[in-house]
């Protein structure tokens, strides 16, 4: 009987240690499709950059030269606005990524 003592502990912290391991597999759909998901807001993300910077270049391109500094401030103002909104993306994708 005193060998009982050491074992029983041992199986179950064994089973203690070892059941939250395993994942179920609609735990494992869950975790999948909030990784989906947060990949889709970060591919997002990117295209409302370079849709900023675009928008930016389209404005610096159209400056007939005489008032550039309000150009300027356009252009400027169109990445801030982008950059603001992906990053808005991008926060949405970590909130995401830390449910699972």
């Amino acid at each position: 009987m005193s060998y009982l003592k050491p074992v029983l502990t041992a199986t179950v912290l064994a089973l203690a240690l070892g059941l939250p391991a395993c994942k179920s597999k609609q735990e494992a759909a869950r975790e999948q499709s909030l990784e989906q998901k947060a990949d889709t807001k970060e591919d997002k993300a990117d295209v409302v950059r370079k849709e900023g910077e675009a928008a930016a270049d389209r404005i610096e391109r159209q400056d007939p030269g005489m008032d550039s500094r309000s150009t300027d401030r356009a252009a400027d103002a169109a990445r801030e606005s982008s950059e603001y909104r992906a990053d808005q993306l991008e926060d949405q994708a970590d909130r995401l990524r830390e449910q699972k």
